[in-house]
């Protein structure tokens, strides 16, 4: 059950010069505390973590490794019945196939090399994380280039991508009554059914570091993101109106535009630009009608992105969830001072109150993905 404590936050969030001289919306946001997922939520991800395998081998993980393995948490602590168990098994599985690496394969797939990753891997046709294979139904190359979806395939279950087939631990019967290196062998069908228990105590280890800040504190710190996504599925959007000077559509009133507006029809998913918490998520006093307020870790950086416009109905999201780069929080709407549906977009540096910046070379700044496709959420909130 989550522990949910209430702040009084001053809402500056994301308005124009014109909105906010109309007054100031204080509202009562609830922070997620540090059990508020289903199983553990994460901290502060360190630089490196020195290791010993079960056999006493010593290694020292970096902080791409230690960020892949974050993700793997986070996904975790957000699909119902997996708990710190089930993500000490998949640490396993991840640290025995790749050593927490998103592998591309470009002896089988050469595109993989586009796409964000950590090394070229070469056993068969497998890729990422969990070594997976496109041709034993695991997904496509673009599916399994990606650290969440490798995740979410490798817990599984009724909200998985995979439905079952291949398995993935959920849906392994009585997979909590096994050794957890036999239930990392259930998923990955290797032949070396041996080798996952070597790194038990160092998956034990990675929990620790990752998890045990996060304990003391009322909100799990927000991890730095693997990468940044563009707010709206390809070939959906046609940017209708940019940052800066502007004469307001409705009001005809020369004025300063804090975002850009990408029109897109009533209904498109809103993607979350990166992993990060939801800070605030519902209804403002302004033009805006509906804002979802995201905040991240990006390249080191605080950040926070809005995403505005929206009807109530068509919020996906509430405050002190955990979100991840590409997942699904919103749909577009044309709620408030708006001449047709649109996502209005922000990002504004270091803090809520701060001045909004230009939110499109921003996202070309940071490598910014187009999914065709969003990432569903598991669909369940503990």
């Amino acid at each position: 059950m989550r522990k949910i404590g209430l702040v009084v936050l001053a809402l500056v969030l994301f308005l124009s010069p014109t909105a906010y001289l109309s007054g100031v919306a204080v509202l009562a946001v609830a922070a997620l505390g540090s059990d508020g997922a289903c199983g553990p939520s994460v901290g502060e991800v360190p630089d490196s973590l020195a290791v010993t395998t079960a056999d006493g081998v010593h290694l020292t993980l970096d902080r791409m490794q230690l960020s892949r393995a974050a993700t793997i948490v986070t996904i975790g602590g957000q699909t119902k019945g997996v708990g710190r168990d089930g993500v000490r098994i998949a640490l396993m599985a991840a640290l025995t196939e790749s050593s927490l690496r998103m592998l591309a394969n470009t002896g089988a797939y050469p595109e993989s090399a586009r796409f964000p990753n950590d090394g070229d891997g070469g056993d068969h046709d497998s890729l990422g994380l969990f070594q997976m294979r496109p041709s034993t139904g695991w997904g496509t190359v673009p599916q399994l280039m990606e650290t969440t979806y490798q995740a979410r395939a490798f817990f599984g279950g009724p909200h998985g991508p995979n439905r079952g087939s291949p398995r993935g631990l959920l849906d392994i019967p009585g997979w909590r009554s096994m050794s957890p290196g036999a239930a990392a062998q259930a998923v990955e069908v290797s032949a070396f059914p041996d080798r996952y228990a070597r790194y038990a105590p160092v998956a034990d280890a990675i929990l620790e570091a990752l998890t045990s800040q996060s304990k003391a504190s009322k909100a799990p710190a927000v991890t730095q993101t693997a990468r940044v996504i563009f707010p709206l599925p390809a070939t959906t959007w046609t940017k209708s109106s940019g940052y800066g000077s502007r004469t307001d559509p409705v009001t005809h009133i020369d004025t300063i535009h804090s975002g850009t507006d990408y029109a897109a029809p009533l209904g498109t998913p809103i993607l979350a630009i990166a992993d990060g918490r939801v800070v605030f998520a519902g209804a403002v006093s302004s033009g805006y009608a509906h804002l979802v307020l995201i905040e991240h870790t990006v390249a080191g950086r605080r950040v926070f992105s809005g995403y505005a416009h929206m009807y109530a109905e068509g919020i996906h999201v509430r405050e002190g969830d955990v979100v991840v780069a590409g997942q699904h929080i919103a749909d577009v709407g044309a709620d408030g001072k708006a001449t047709g549906p649109h996502l209005h977009f922000e990002i504004r540096h270091d803090g809520t109150y701060a001045s909004a910046i230009d939110p499109a070379p921003w996202l070309a700044d940071h490598g910014a993905v187009d999914l065709i496709e969003p990432l569903t959420s598991s669909g369940q909130r503990c």
